[in-house]
């Protein structure tokens, strides 16, 4: 290449690649107090083994819109997983995921009010497996979350929970690049 062209071209590959509006999150699920800290953990190895595996897709190339797929596998069989976007980080305590993410946050937590806490407001899955420990997800919401405040998802115990209750937080995936500036 001629090194006028090469100086010209220079300023474009020193230029930050454009942000995918499609992020992928692929993990096994391992215990919180693993050597390095895990993108996804496990709190209920009972009903999401360690080393069970999670697949999130955020896509955000529809407009205004943000579509969430979410796969595992190597998890517990015939099983229903209520799954939702949180507002935290996944950390060793199951609560360190913080509330459910609403995009209109309501002023009263937690947030029981059905004026919020619905499926327009909160990304919300339900995740059933198969007799192999398989499933698949997805949900779209009209609204994209804001920057920085919607950091994880988090499995629920569902039902049949066993020694769980239903609503028990049994594991929780760390999401990077779910939120953007362009809202």
């Amino acid at each position: 290449m001629p090194a006028p062209l090469a100086a010209a071209l220079l300023p474009f590959a020193l230029l930050a690649p454009a942000a995918s509006p499609v992020s992928v999150t692929e993990a096994d699920f391992d215990p919180a107090t693993a050597f390095v800290p895990p993108t996804a953990i496990s709190h209920a190895p009972d009903l999401v083994p360690f080393g069970s595996h999670v697949r999130v897709i955020v896509d955000r190339s529809v407009p205004g819109r943000t579509i969430l797929t979410m796969s595992l596998a190597g998890v517990a069989a015939d099983h229903d997983f209520p799954v939702h976007l949180h507002t935290g980080p996944c950390g060793a305590d199951p609560a360190a995921s913080g509330p459910h993410y609403q995009d209109v946050v309501d002023p009263v937590s937690p947030s029981t009010d059905p004026a919020y806490a619905n499926d327009l407001n909160e990304l919300r899955l339900a995740l059933r497996t198969d007799g192999r420990g398989e499933g698949t997800a997805a949900t779209s919401v009209a609204w994209r979350p804001r920057p920085g405040e919607a950091r994880s998802l988090v499995l629920h115990a569902g039902s049949p929970a066993g020694a769980h209750r239903a609503a028990d937080r049994v594991a929780c995936v760390n999401l990077d690049g779910l939120a953007d500036d362009a809202r």
